[in-house]
């Protein structure tokens, strides 16, 4: 790769915030053949999380990364959401429990036991 499309791609993910990550967060959304929910309600989690992290200054170089992920093949319970590093899996990820999730363990550092499926940090 030419050091000048390296360097753009580097300045790329500084922009992002990828040099000042201490969480990501995958939501489960938009998949062409749902199972875990329907694509509606899917769609409408990533809305609030996108929307949420930006009010709350969290995204871009605020500390938190946020990918939308086409499936994340716990196919029940949906939306689910994974969290890096700690590899915390949530079922349920509607807005009011992705506000937990924001306030609780992206903020406060505290993973949400009651909506877990299961730790398994990296």
């Amino acid at each position: 790769m030419d050091p000048s499309e390296r360097e753009r791609l580097r300045a790329i993910a500084r922009g992002v915030g990828v040099a000042d990550a201490r969480r990501h967060i995958f939501l489960c959304c938009d998949q062409r053949n749902p199972k875990c929910c329907d694509q509606e309600r899917g769609l409408a989690a990533w809305d609030f999380l996108k929307s949420r992290l930006r009010e709350l200054g969290l995204s871009e170089r605020g500390g938190v990364l946020r990918s939308k992920a086409n499936c994340l093949r716990i196919c029940q319970g949906g939306p689910i959401a994974v969290v890096y590093p700690e590899g915390a899996w949530y079922h349920s990820c509607d807005p009011p429990v992705l506000e937990r999730i924001v306030q609780e363990h992206l903020v406060g550092g505290k993973v949400v036991e009651e909506f877990l499926i299961l730790a398994k940090p990296l």
